[in-house]
């Protein structure tokens, strides 16, 4: 009993390694992305188009949900950090809520849950980024703007990411890496 416990025990630890690893490379993937690879400047709120978006959809795709949150909210947060601290606490919150619709249970990225997954992170965003922009202006006024520039973004993260999973999935790389 004690032999078969300690294969289990020895696997889990190397799986929970694997997330972990994975988890961090994610995150550190999802900040650069969004906050200097295609960081592109619009309006006057701080807000900006990037694809950081489509690599938490993949983080969430990949990894178990509670590392994908992770993976997600350090990854957003760290990006605003750098780039617009201000909004950093609505992205934290934000970044995880997208992470939330994907699965990872499949053998391949890109399912029939993920598509439907991404078109709502992209709603999520969208009202996420509106509400934390009234609390912090204060103003209904923006509605527009702001709704319009999320959606933009989102939805081409959207894209980005099926295009990227599409690939991935060819070479099967889910399998072979976790």
């Amino acid at each position: 009993m004690t032999t078969r416990t300690l294969p289990q025990t020895g696997e889990k630890r190397e799986n929970k390694l694997k997330y972990l690893t994975l988890t961090g490379l994610m995150a550190a993937m999802i900040t650069l992305m969004t906050a200097y690879i295609c960081h592109i400047p619009t309006g006057i709120n701080g807000g900006y188009i990037h694809f950081g978006d489509s690599l938490i959809y993949l983080a969430a795709a990949l990894l178990p949900t509670p590392y994908a949150l992770a993976a997600a909210a350090i990854g957003g947060g760290l990006a605003d950090l750098l780039t617009s601290p201000l909004w950093m606490p609505a992205t934290i919150v934000i970044k995880m809520l997208i992470a939330l619709p994907f699965t990872c249970k499949s053998t391949k990225i890109i399912t029939p849950r993920n598509v439907t997954a991404s078109v709502i992170a992209c709603i999520l965003s969208s009202i996420g980024y509106f509400i934390a922009e009234y609390l912090i202006f204060g103003t209904w006024a923006a509605l527009i703007a702001s709704i319009s520039g999320s959606l933009i973004q989102s939805g081409g993260s959207a894209v980005f990411f099926i295009i990227i999973g599409l690939a991935l999935d060819k070479t099967h790389m889910k399998t072979k890496l976790l």
